[in-house]
């Protein structure tokens, strides 16, 4: 339970409530007086006095810091710094969060800001300004949505995990009921309550209705939750970030249609949300094989007689890093690291916002307000504390836009998804992107050449295939995006590991 003074309510802590509300190994202190209450009815049905014993608390604190018991070692400090230091680290820490889930790597950078967060500033006790980060995963079903979820609940320090469908408006935020004992009204705090300084996972979140939804509001954006009920008036603090998933209206999204047509949530509750990840289930040969490689190898890693190594790190691939270091490298940033917003093109940002708002009207992607600048001020934070930096640099401004960028093209229908890329351009490339940008184009390439060749009876989807690409028509698309040289591309590693440049063709072929 977070350390501080209660509302100015009398209340009744009972001990199971406080040790529910505790992490395991997770030392609190209770100031309060010892009481007991004499029930007749029970003695009645027991033929004995019975006594319930009862601790009337006012103040409610932590023994150890911030992070209970999950203190950090000189040495695991020394080897946060070190991995601080590689230039690499932020692609290594969206790499190592849900290894055992292949592919949605814009979730995972999604779910690494949000974990990280960004700094909150409380101007003269006056004004406070979030710093956590909220973030919505809609798509199609058996996406591992709920498994990302799951997954957050475990690495997080503090979190709590709820359903929409069996969330309340009360179980959400907080419930008045009458004390059967003392008789008098209580308050006890609700899921978003119990996750102050954490994190607080919703699944399910398209079953809520419309009134559970409007009372996380205040709580989404404001991060507190205001209470009047049976005399009780009081304001309690849920400064947590929110972390949901839904499904589509008609099941799976459908990328003809606007995404105000997929989603049954209102514009005041998606505009809390900084991130927004929209994720399809695409028929794609190369991404299908190698994703049920991927699973059955799980399973076969995952069996009990299994001789082996387990995790990913053993398993040879080096880059990712272990879960529990992983653990400790979030909650060693978001204890030493505040990053301050100096020296930044505050011009690119205004550009954006502009931009934005002008494509948002017309095109009919997930709606752009004020709420978004300060999106975007939070993930540059949220990329500094991933590598430990005192000062928000250009290259987390950067990122935090592409991931802004990202997920409002993803919003928009297919038609005009391209167009948007191209309008964007210069935002979306920057020195450290083109590779992954040229990639991703590529791969939309083959899939239209795979679309074309089945609907007309060219390519069989069983067989081994072999897709070629003009390089003149790959070399004009990557021209439009402002990449005139893509040699570097042709000669990267993960060109080479998907693709081989035959002269005036780029081939791919399917196993």
């Amino acid at each position: 339970m977070p350390a501080g003074r209660l509302p100015r309510t009398k209340e009744v802590v009972l001990l199971n409530d406080l040790i529910d509300t505790a992490r395991p190994g997770e030392e609190v202190e209770v100031t309060g007086v010892y009481q007991n209450t004499y029930d007749a009815s029970v003695q009645y049905a027991n033929g004995f006095p019975v006594f319930t014993t009862q601790l009337m608390a006012n103040h409610i604190s932590k023994k150890d810091d911030d992070y209970g018991s999950d203190l950090i070692t000189e040495e695991e400090e020394q080897q946060i710094r070190k991995l601080a230091r590689d230039p690499n680290i932020v692609d290594r820490l969206t790499r190592s969060l849900a290894p055992s889930i292949y592919g949605h790597e814009d979730i995972k950078v999604s779910l690494a800001c949000s974990l990280f967060g960004g700094v909150p500033k409380d101007i003269q006790g006056k004004h406070r300004i979030r710093g956590d980060i909220n973030c919505l995963v809609l798509g199609d079903p058996g996406m591992a949505k709920s498994q990302f979820l799951k997954y957050v609940q475990k690495v997080a320090h503090r979190a709590v995990y709820t359903t929409g469908q069996g969330a309340s408006a009360v179980g959400l935020t907080a419930a008045v009921r009458r004390d059967h004992v003392t008789r008098e009204w209580t308050l006890e705090g609700g899921a978003l309550v119990l996750a102050d300084n954490g994190m607080c996972m919703i699944d399910e979140f398209d079953k809520m209705n419309d009134q559970d939804r409007t009372s996380i509001h205040e709580a989404m954006e404001q991060q507190s939750i205001s209470i009047s009920k049976a005399g009780i008036v009081t304001t309690l603090q849920a400064r947590c970030a929110v972390i949901a998933a839904a499904n589509p209206i008609r099941g799976r999204y459908d990328p003809s249609e606007s995404f105000a047509a997929n989603v049954n949530l209102t514009e005041p509750i998606l505009s809390r949300f900084d991130i927004l990840c929209v994720v399809r289930d695409i028929v794609d040969p190369d991404m299908d094989q190698h994703l049920a490689d991927h699973v059955t190898r799980s399973h076969c890693r995952s069996h009990p007689d299994h001789e082996g190594p387990v995790d990913e790190v053993a398993r040879g691939n080096e880059d990712l890093i272990s879960q529990e270091l992983l653990r400790k490298y979030i909650m060693f940033s978001k204890r030493t690291c505040k990053p301050q917003l100096q020296d930044v093109d505050q011009e690119k940002i205004t550009q954006l916002y502009k931009e934005l708002r002008r494509e948002s009207m017309h095109t009919g992607g997930h709606p752009i307000a004020v709420r978004h600048i300060e999106s975007i001020v939070r993930m540059s934070e949220a990329f500094a504390k991933m590598r430990l930096q005192d000062f928000v640099g250009e290259e987390d401004v950067d990122m935090a836009i592409r991931v802004m960028l990202t997920s409002f093209i993803n919003s928009q229908k297919f038609q005009i998804m391209n167009s948007m890329r191209k309008t964007f351009s210069r935002f979306l490339t920057y020195k450290k992107d083109n590779n992954q940008l040229l990639m991703f184009m590529l791969n939309s390439m083959v899939r239209e050449q795979m679309k074309y060749g089945i609907s007309a009876g060219k390519v069989d989807y069983n067989g081994s295939q072999r897709i070629s690409i003009e390089t003149d028509d790959f070399e004009a698309a990557a021209r439009e995006l402002n990449m005139q040289d893509v040699s570097e591309f042709y000669s990267s590693s993960m060109f080479h590991k998907n693709f081989t440049h035959a002269g005036t063709t780029i081939v791919k072929v399917f196993a």
